[in-house]
């Protein structure tokens, strides 16, 4: 056996990028909700929804990762705990692929991917054959809860 830790991470569909963010960030994963629009809101910002009497900011997935728009009327919404107080921030997604667990040596350290910003990859996988990027959720989410 070697030194190799392993890493949770929940893989989604955005578009036709396959992503995943840390299982650890993960609060919970609901049906995509109707949102409230918040005036003035940056445009990635689908809005605010109710979640058991909290509310909560609903990120656009396709925006914030700059994709073709998918079907905003269905899909998941992913609740992801962001910033050093934990607070929850939905983020859309078309569709959740899996939850898996992979030694972290089976994870390439990548900067940069075509079409994408390299400040949200932390790395590449492989999940069936096919890519993945983990995404850095903190660079992602962190700026639009500070505007």
């Amino acid at each position: 056996m070697g030194d190799s830790t392993v890493v949770r991470l929940l893989v989604f569909r955005v578009g036709a990028l396959a992503c995943a963010a840390q299982a650890e960030n993960v609060r919970e994963i609901l049906p995509r909700l109707p949102t409230i629009r918040i005036p003035g809101a940056p445009k990635v910002v689908a809005g605010i929804v109710n979640v058991r009497g909290s509310l909560v900011t609903v990120v656009e997935g396709w925006r914030a990762l700059e994709q073709p728009p998918g079907d905003t009327e269905s899909g998941t919404t992913v609740l992801l705990e962001v910033g050093a107080e934990r607070r929850p921030l939905g983020f859309t997604v078309d569709e959740v692929l899996d939850l898996m667990t992979v030694p972290d040596d089976q994870l390439e350290q990548r900067k940069s991917l075509p079409g994408l910003d390299p400040r949200l990859v932390r790395a590449v996988g492989r999940r069936g054959g096919q890519l993945f990027v983990v995404l850095d959720t903190e660079a992602l989410l962190a700026p639009i809860l500070t505007s």
